[in-house]
């Protein structure tokens, strides 16, 4: 198996490894999973953004100010009131981990 470790201050924190290798390790845990269609597919998209935050542990106010926004206008966002221009989404994207953001239209 393949790993590599991302470290952050040191830390282990993420680790990366080949698609098939996750598989077999969802399988022997007993969690299958289905594979996207395509890399679009998988990228979570912004209506997802209230969990990703949650997961995260970041309450509205502290994504809001990390991002240099208004707690107001992070909270019009996620309810899907408000399309973030592509500097936010950019900066939430990178906040979250989230890949694709950047790019998204």
């Amino acid at each position: 198996m393949s790993v590599q470790v991302i470290k952050r201050d040191g830390e282990p924190e993420y680790a990366v490894l080949p698609w098939a290798d996750y598989q077999v390790l969802l399988q022997a845990a007993g969690r299958a999973t289905q594979v996207p269609e395509s890399a679009a597919d998988a990228r979570p998209g912004l209506s997802q953004l209230t969990g990703l935050r949650e997961a995260k542990g970041l309450s509205l106010e502290e994504l809001a100010r990390t991002v240099g926004i208004s707690p107001h206008y992070l909270g019009m966002i996620e309810s899907g009131e408000r399309q973030p221009d592509a500097a936010i989404q950019r900066s939430l994207a990178w906040t979250l981990g989230v890949a694709g953001w950047e790019s998204a239209s």
